[in-house]
């Protein structure tokens, strides 16, 4: 007989490369053309020290962790993440986490992004459907 996830369970890590070609053509395909994303002189100018990555590019690897841990998207029930600090443009974003409760009716997530420098770029979480398994 096999159990669900349990508390203090890894999720295995989720990483992207936020190159500029991926970053403008997620803007592209998102509808963000804001120039923050694309244009270093005008990042520099609004006090960024580069191109940042879009608020929902993160929320796509918070997802994709959830996922991958649910087995598939269909047993992600929410996605949550709040932006701690800039990504810029050509680091690696790595998303980690645990599950943080589970229950008869849901798994939740405790997920956090890092870039490649260390620096704590969001934090979030997620609820998964509990007969949803990790994939290997």
């Amino acid at each position: 007989m096999t159990t669900g996830p349990a508390v203090g369970d890894i999720v295995e890590s989720v990483a992207l490369h936020t190159d500029p070609v991926r970053v403008l053509r997620f803007g592209a395909a998102t509808h963000n053309a804001h120039r923050i994303h694309y244009d270093t002189a005008y990042a520099k100018a609004e006090g960024l020290s580069d191109r940042v990555v879009m608020a929902q590019l993160h929320g796509t690897l918070f997802f994709r962790a959830a996922a991958r841990f649910a087995g598939g998207a269909a047993g992600v029930r929410s996605v949550e993440w709040r932006n701690r600090a800039p990504a810029y443009v050509g680091c690696v974003l790595t998303v980690t986490g645990s599950v943080r409760a589970a229950h008869s009716d849901r798994i939740e997530l405790e997920l956090v992004e890092h870039s490649d420098d260390g620096t704590i770029c969001a934090v979030g979480a997620a609820v998964i459907a509990p007969n949803a398994h990790p994939v290997c």
